[in-house]
């Protein structure tokens, strides 16, 4: 397999079950968003995933965040890029290694792993069917150019945001919505009254919403 992770099979086997892959934030690493896999829907598998890039003391990124020397942070696109495709390619090794049905793929990513469900789903509609983006934001320089042809009909996406995230400001997060929208994606954008995290609020949202 190309990427470390953490698995919890589903307590209820069907023939194939749905997949949920949890993408962690910057500086994390896949111990963190597991932490709540036995929260979530029994049927599922939840795995779990260790992003590439390798920032020490069990540390890990997606891609580089770079500081200029006036302060401005900016992200290294080709890293991202070349994230994402590992993404998509890790989800065709699990369906390939465990009897998940392909049809139904959730990714749920926190921070710079929202932002990188983000552009999994939008590069790649055929393999994903949900997203559950928290604490992130749409960036459409890491999303592969896209045709009249591309299919998001199947796409379902819930974004949420803490209003007074001091990390990755909410503004950022509610452009997504209007975008997602115009390309005909199916949207619940939530905002909850915290910081950069994930609220109980927000666990049980999305997890209801997972459900229905």
């Amino acid at each position: 397999m190309s990427l470390q992770y953490l698995i919890r099979e589903p307590k209820i086997l069907k023939d194939k079950n749905p997949l949920i892959l949890l993408l962690h934030g910057y500086g994390s690493n896949e111990e963190d968003l597991f932490s709540f896999a036995s929260e979530l829907p029994d049927e599922y598998y939840v795995i779990s995933v260790r992003a590439p890039y390798d920032l020490m003391y069990g540390s890990y990124a997606w891609y580089a965040i770079n500081f200029d020397a006036d302060e401005n942070k900016f992200s290294d696109h080709e890293q991202a890029k070349e994230s994402r495709d590992l993404i998509a390619k890790f989800i065709d090794e699990l369906v390939a290694n465990y009897a998940i049905n392909a049809n139904n793929v959730t990714l749920i990513g926190f921070s710079q792993g929202c932002i990188l469900s983000y552009a999994v789903a939008l590069t790649y509609p055929e393999k994903v069917q949900r997203v559950v983006g928290m604490s992130g934001y749409l960036n459409m320089d890491i999303v592969s150019e896209r045709n009249d042809q591309t299919d998001y009909s199947k796409l379902r996406i819930f974004a949420s945001h803490g209003s007074v995230d001091q990390v990755i400001p909410v503004e950022w997060a509610r452009k997504a919505k209007p975008i997602l929208e115009e390309m005909g994606i199916d949207v619940i954008y939530k905002e909850y009254p915290i910081g950069h995290g994930v609220s109980p609020q927000n666990f049980y949202d999305f997890r209801n919403w997972l459900q229905s």
